[in-house]
């Protein structure tokens, strides 16, 4: 039988092995632990260094949650570090370290997102526009190709700049992606946006095993950012004269959006986008209200 210990050591001296934890027992990305360091590192800051695990009460955690908000962060970033701590408890009582149930930190209720996406007729303009754009022929067929890509795949922006070449069947279409907690899965791709890669690809002169890279001069190629890609829509979206914010997530928005309008079952889209959970996915069940009414207008259709 365990015995429950009543630890003297602050919470704080616990973080290093939780960490260690995170990336040897659950496979979890640098990214990710990067993520609940700086979330826990707040929550134990704010409790003080002396604080030990047995002592840690709800009321701690509603404290915390106030001095959050005070910090005007939205919701769904104090949800962040509750859900962090909750996995730090359960990792604590897991090895037999008395503290706080896991339970007893509530998130708080958000209203369901209002998923933005792109109507057809700006998805043209957009995946479009570096030809009309770009005069630099290896980047105006990278980003040609790297648009497409999005649109045809839904990858998220991680995804995407991580890829490398080795993963692309082009004989099926058919990537192999390394998607959140480094689970992998499969995915397709238009052949319409390999065409578009080969075009890329063949201008090429780099070694680099990425398959979308940097073209900064005197610099070596190399992957691009989460922020170059993000620069890359906006420039474009821009320059199309779209009024609405559009980011890479808007064109994975637009991905899921497009195959249910076109009668894709929902728990294929949840695997095409790298779901864990169906509850995800059912944010892009939205239709738009000119979808909706043609639906109703197939009552008169007899």
């Amino acid at each position: 039988m365990n015995t429950i210990v009543q630890s003297q050591q602050p919470l704080s001296s616990y973080l290093e092995l939780f960490f260690h934890y995170l990336a040897e027992s659950k496979n979890s990305s640098p990214k990710t632990i990067e993520n609940y360091a700086l979330r826990l590192g707040r929550f134990v800051e704010f409790l003080g260094p002396e604080l030990t695990p047995n002592q840690l009460i709800a009321f701690h955690i509603l404290n915390f949650r106030l001095h959050l908000k005070k910090k005007a962060l939205s919701i769904k970033t104090i949800n962040y570090h509750i859900v962090a701590i909750r996995s730090f408890l359960k990792f604590l009582l897991r090895n037999d370290i008395d503290t706080l149930a896991p339970d007893k930190c509530d998130l708080a209720k958000i209203d369901p997102r209002e998923v933005s996406y792109l109507t057809e007729v700006e998805l043209d303009d957009l995946l479009g526009a570096p030809y009309r754009f770009e005069e630099k022929e290896i980047t105006q067929l990278r980003d040609a190709a790297l648009l497409s890509f999005l649109f045809s795949t839904g990858l998220r922006v991680s995804e995407l700049i991580s890829l490398t070449k080795d993963r692309i069947r082009t004989d099926s279409n058919q990537l192999t992606i390394i998607g959140k907690g480094r689970k992998i899965r499969s995915t397709f791709i238009t052949r319409e946006a390999l065409e578009k890669l080969e075009e890329y690809r063949t201008l090429r002169t780099d070694d680099s095993d990425y398959v979308f890279v940097s073209h900064t001069k005197n610099r070596r190629p190399d992957h691009l950012s989460r922020n170059a890609v993000e620069d890359i829509v906006k420039k474009y979206k821009t320059l199309c004269g779209i009024d609405k914010k559009i980011t890479p997530h808007t064109i994975r928005h637009s991905f899921a959006t497009q195959l249910l309008k076109k009668g894709a079952d929902i728990r294929s889209v949840q695997a095409l986008l790298g779901h864990a959970s169906i509850t995800t996915t059912q944010i892009y069940t939205h239709v738009d209200d000119k979808h909706l009414s043609d639906v109703h207008k197939m009552l008169e259709n007899n």
